[in-house]
C-alpha cells in the first residue's frame, strides 16, 4: 500500500520526528550551547579555580599573600580542633535544620495541597513571604524578639519564667534557619504532591487499608522525590549561611561562613580563608552526595 504521507512528514518521520529550522542546519548544536557553556565557566569555574591556587599560597603579615607551592593552610584547618570545632557546629546546625525542616514541611506541604482556592494561595503566600525579604532584615527581626528585653522573653515574664538567654545561641541560629529554609522545603514536596494520583489513595482505602496505612505505604514512597531535593537544597543552603550565624551567632558561635569572612576580611589571611572555603564545598558536596545515593537506593528499593 502506497503511503499517503506528504514527501515532508516521511522526511520528519525519517528524521525522528522533529523538524529542524534551516539555520539549525548550519549551526552545530556545540555552537548554540557555547555563550551558556561560557557563562558558566568565566562565572563557576574561573572563580573557583582561583579560590583552588589561593590555597596553595603563603600568608605573610607584613607582605600578604604570596605564590608557593606548600599544603600549609590545609594542614592547619585539618589538623587544628578549633576548625574541628567550626566544622562539626556548622554541619550539625545544618542537618537539624534540614531535619526540622523535613518535619514541619512536609505535613504543611501535605495540607497545603489539600487545600481549596483562595485558601490555598492565601496559605502559599504566607509560606513564600519570608522569601520576599532580605535575610538580613529577617535576622534583625529574630533578633528583636530573641534579646534579653524581646517580645519571647516578656511573654516568658508574664507567666513568671525567664528572662532567658536565646539570642547568640546555637537555638537562635537554628530556628531563624528553619524560618528562612522552610519554603525551600514546603515548594518541592507540594511539587512532587501534584504529581500524585488521588486515585491511588482511594484505591487502597477501598481495600481497607487505613488511613496511616495509606499515608504511609502509597503517599509517603511518593514523595521521596520532593523531600530529597528539598533536604538537599536546605541543607546545602544552612551549611553555607552567612547573614544569619553572623547576626545571632555573634563572635563566639563562629561556623564555615563566618569563619571565611573573618579570614578574609579581618586577619587579611586570603589564603587560609580560601582553603576554608573549600574544605566546605567539598564537604559539602561529600555529605550531599552520600545522601542522595542512600536515599535514591532506598527510594528505588522501596518501589521495587
Amino acid at each position: 500500500m502506497a503511503s499517503t504521507l506528504p514527501a515532508t512528514d516521511k522526511r520528519d518521520v525519517k528524521s525522528g520526528g522533529a523538524r529542524r529550522a534551516p539555520w539549525q542546519a548550519f549551526l552545530p548544536l556545540w555552537l548554540m550551547c557555547a555563550p551558556a557553556f561560557l557563562l558558566f565557566v568565566a562565572l563557576v569555574l574561573v572563580p573557583l579555580l582561583m579560590t583552588l591556587v589561593l590555597t596553595f599560597y603563603r600568608f605573610d603579615p607584613a607582605s600578604g599573600p604570596i605564590a608557593a607551592f606548600q599544603f600549609g593552610n590545609y594542614t592547619e584547618v585539618l589538623s587544628s580542633s578549633y576548625y574541628h570545632t567550626i566544622f562539626l557546629r556548622t554541619f550539625g546546625i545544618a542537618f537539624l535544620v534540614t531535619l526540622l525542616c523535613v518535619v514541619i514541611g512536609t505535613p504543611e506541604a501535605y495540607v497545603l495541597s489539600r487545600m481549596r482556592d483562595p485558601y490555598r494561595s492565601m496559605f502559599l503566600l504566607v509560606i513564600l513571604a519570608p522569601l520576599l525579604v532580605s535575610v538580613v532584615v529577617r535576622a534583625f527581626g529574630w533578633s528583636m524578639l530573641l534579646n534579653t528585653n524581646g517580645l519571647v522573653n516578656q511573654a516568658f515574664g508574664l507567666v513568671g519564667l525567664g528572662p532567658y538567654k536565646l539570642e547568640y545561641t546555637t537555638f537562635a541560629i537554628v530556628i531563624a534557619l528553619v524560618h528562612v529554609m522552610l519554603p525551600f522545603m514546603v515548594i518541592p514536596v507540594w511539587t512532587a504532591l501534584q504529581k500524585l494520583d488521588p486515585q491511588t489513595e482511594n484505591a487502597a482505602l477501598s481495600l481497607m487499608a487505613s488511613p496511616a496505612t495509606t499515608l504511609r505505604r502509597i503517599v509517603l514512597p511518593q514523595l521521596t522525590p520532593g523531600i530529597l531535593s528539598g533536604s538537599l537544597m536546605v541543607f546545602g543552603l544552612s551549611a553555607s549561611a552567612f547573614a544569619i550565624p553572623g547576626l545571632l551567632g555573634g563572635r563566639r558561635l563562629k561556623v564555615a561562613a563566618t569563619a571565611v569572612y573573618d579570614e578574609f576580611l579581618g586577619s587579611l589571611n586570603w589564603p587560609l580563608g580560601a582553603t576554608i572555603a573549600l574544605l566546605l564545598l567539598v564537604a559539602n558536596l561529600i555529605v550531599m552526595l552520600t545522601y542522595y545515593r542512600v536515599l535514591e537506593r532506598r527510594y528505588t528499593r522501596s518501589l521495587g
